[in-house]
């Protein structure tokens, strides 16, 4: 029989990835409530699979891939409306003009479910174009294509002083 999970150092850990988890999930679909629901539901799924990560220092890159896998898959429900309100972004790791946020916000609204889950994972996350395939399950061609389409979009409709350009960006 499998050894439980290790309740204190799950727990530790969901301490720990939440807010990173909750901006990602909240950039990706644009509501505060589903971002909260997307995230319990990605570490509930981690916490399933909880035994197998014998790394702790991996678990923030399983949960980020549950985390994303599981926005796939709810963007693919016939129900999935991509019009969501935006009033305020949660609390950033990096700062940016707070002026732009709200614009940014229904900017990335206004992107293809995928195209804003790799922008997001790429630019807000800092993840690389290999790490953003892995955690998304589709190749680096399709990440690469992906952002390009993506930040097209971003800057017809912002500008490009507000659009981060894809130069200097991680690229391993």
């Amino acid at each position: 029989m499998p050894a439980p999970p290790r309740d204190a150092e799950f727990t530790e850990f969901v301490h720990a990835a939440w807010p990173g988890l909750y901006r990602t999930a909240y950039l990706m679909l644009g509501d505060h409530q589903l971002a909260e629901d997307l995230v319990q539901s990605a570490l509930a799924k981690t916490y399933a699979s909880w035994r197998r990560v014998r790394d702790p220092a991996a678990a923030p890159a399983y949960a980020r891939a549950v985390l994303a896998n599981t926005a796939t898959s709810w963007f693919r429900r016939r129900s999935w409306r991509n019009e969501r309100p935006t009033e305020i972004l949660p609390e950033a790791g990096v700062e940016h003009d707070p002026s732009t946020r709200p614009a940014l916000v229904d900017a990335l609204a206004r992107l293809a479910p995928r195209q804003r889950a790799v922008v997001v994972l790429r630019y807000y996350d800092d993840l690389s174009v290999r790490e953003v395939a892995h955690a998304l399950g589709i190749s680096e061609g399709t990440v690469k294509s992906q952002t390009s389409d993506a930040l097209a979009r971003l800057r017809a409709v912002l500008g490009d002083d507000v659009v981060p350009s894809t130069e200097g960006a991680r690229h391993d």
